[in-house]
């Protein structure tokens, strides 16, 4: 059967962009046909993601059943300090905590999928043919590759990728906290690593400690009680007494980007053309901003234009460069910059959080772009 777009990838970039074909024959190619399971209450996925409200309302998510995040505040490695407030900026939440499963849950809601793994492209003049483990293949006019870091459709397509590897790993756990959270989500750089703690249901959090990596290593592997005591420490008891409800887990760090976004009758959406840093939880934003931006585009195509016309893949390809790089140098310039050795990195970045903060016009701007 021939498809007009065969996305690859089951993850939430993947999933969001097959449901988001409006008015296209599409198929999703994932390892696993996804079945959703119950879960005992009062049990955390230790995966969460922040999402922006533009991307919750694109997705179509009901936020009353995500954590909202009212206010977040940063400390820097010197006394400094910053902090973002939705209700000074007129907003209903900064962002808006969700779990991996929940996410996945809803929207592979009606969703079937091609299972197998990508073995190879034929790429023709009108038609792109995947090959399946199995020698199965499927045929379409547009690939998508949402298959992550390490995509497959990526290599396949021959586009080269610049990758680095940051040298530190993220610690990830979720905690019960003595104190309310308050729906407000922290942060502290701390000379090169990077410590956040997320708001759940309840008086929970989810910690992404981003660490050297021998540092991460020797954290995942420490006793409950233990890292309790140093996560409790390292955030200056804000949260009172903390008691561990999910086993941490690890994942080296790195800098990934895609040359190009696009290739004959091929684009790429999510890790699969970018991976950033973590520190500002926008990783899968800018990969939903992907989807939202290539399903307007081939949304608005021209009667005359197939999906994967090649002006319509270099209309997405333009759209999108200047939001990736703007987030990419960003996140990667505060990550040099906030692991800087010596007294004048040390003065301009405390110098430049303290002084970010007494601007509220400049903070509502910070917020407003982090929104989209």
């Amino acid at each position: 059967m021939d498809h007009d777009l065969i996305v690859v990838g089951g993850g939430p970039v993947g999933a969001s962009l097959a449901r988001a074909a409006h008015g296209l024959s599409a198929v999703l190619v994932a390892h696993e046909q996804r079945v959703p399971a119950p879960r005992p209450a009062g049990t955390f996925d230790v995966r969460v993601y922040a999402l922006s409200p533009a991307n919750v309302a694109f997705l179509g998510l009901d936020e009353a059943e995500l954590t909202p995040v009212h206010a977040m505040r940063v400390f820097g490695d010197d006394g400094s300090s910053i902090e973002f407030d939705a209700y000074r900026a007129g907003v209903p939440a900064l962002s808006y905590i969700v779990e991996d499963s929940r996410l996945q849950d809803a929207l592979w809601e009606g969703l079937e999928a091609e299972v197998g793994r990508c073995e190879g492209l034929d790429v023709g003049e009108t038609r792109v043919r995947v090959r399946l483990e199995g020698a199965r293949s499927l045929s379409g006019r547009l690939v998508v590759a949402a298959d992550g870091a390490e995509s497959r459709v990526r290599e396949y397509a021959g586009i080269p990728v610049r990758a680095k590897a940051y040298g530190q790993s993220a610690v990830v756990a979720n905690f019960e906290c003595e104190h309310p959270h308050g729906n407000i989500a922290y942060q502290w750089f701390q000379g090169g690593p990077v410590l956040a703690l997320l708001p759940l249901a309840g008086d929970h959090v989810s910690m992404v400690w981003s660490l050297p990596s021998a540092a991460a290593q020797r954290c995942a592997a420490l006793e409950a009680e233990s890292l309790c005591r140093e996560l409790e420490a390292a955030t200056h008891r804000k949260l009172g007494a903390l008691r561990l409800v999910t086993a941490p887990r690890s994942y080296p760090l790195r800098r990934v980007s895609a040359r190009r976004m696009v290739a004959p009758r091929v684009a790429l959406a999510g890790d699969a053309a970018h991976v950033i840093h973590p520190l500002a939880g926008q990783g899968l934003n800018l990969g939903l901003q992907d989807v939202r931006t290539l399903s307007r585009v081939l949304s608005e195509r021209e009667a005359v234009r197939d999906p994967g016309d090649w002006r319509l893949l270099r209309r997405y390809e333009r759209a999108r460069a200047e939001p990736i790089l703007a987030m990419d140098s960003m996140v990667d310039g505060l990550y040099r910059l906030f692991g800087a050795q010596g007294g004048f990195a040390a003065r301009l970045r405390n110098g430049g959080l303290n002084l970010t903060d007494r601007f509220e016009v400049v903070k509502n701007l910070l917020i407003r772009q982090a929104m989209n």
